[in-house]
């Protein structure tokens, strides 16, 4: 089961596409956090669910929350990745222990040895504020998010 909102987010330091460390404290410094977990880069679904907060970047901006995206795959894949979808948000690597960050949050699927789909919605505080996952081969809809950004407050 994924965190649950009013939980305390674990901490986390992860390297984005970049090779830069990223860390959740550093990113709650600047406001709250969308944190979403995605099984493979590269994958259809996980392509069009990612292209469409790319395309949709203005709702997380116009909620308040930095959006951040994290799955298993290495930072050389999720750069590639980035590059070519052009996604202007970080890609966080949790390669690494393998799926730790995912599993912290509940969200890895040790069946497949990937994260699921689940999505966090962090303030500033590190709590939890929303939270929501769909089943395997399930995208989530823009209508989740914004139900999820709608309480965010910094």
């Amino acid at each position: 089961m994924i965190l649950q909102p009013g939980s305390r987010a674990p901490e986390f330091s992860l390297s984005s596409q970049f090779g830069q460390t990223v860390r959740l404290d550093a990113l709650l410094a600047d406001g709250p956090v969308t944190l979403v977990f995605f099984p493979l880069a590269f994958s259809g679904i996980c392509q069009g669910e990612l292209c469409e907060l790319r395309d949709n970047f203005s709702m997380f901006e116009a909620g308040g929350t930095q959006l951040v995206a994290v799955s298993v795959d290495s930072k050389h894949t999720l750069r590639a990745w980035s590059e070519a979808q052009s996604y202007d948000f970080p890609l966080l690597a949790d390669f690494w222990p393998h799926g730790e960050v995912a599993d912290a949050y509940g969200a890895f699927d040790d069946t497949n040895g990937v994260a699921r789909r689940a999505t966090f919605v962090i303030g500033t505080d590190g709590v939890v504020r929303a939270s929501f996952a769909t089943p395997r081969g399930q995208a989530r809809s823009l209508q989740q998010y914004r139900e999820a950004l709608a309480g965010v407050s910094a």
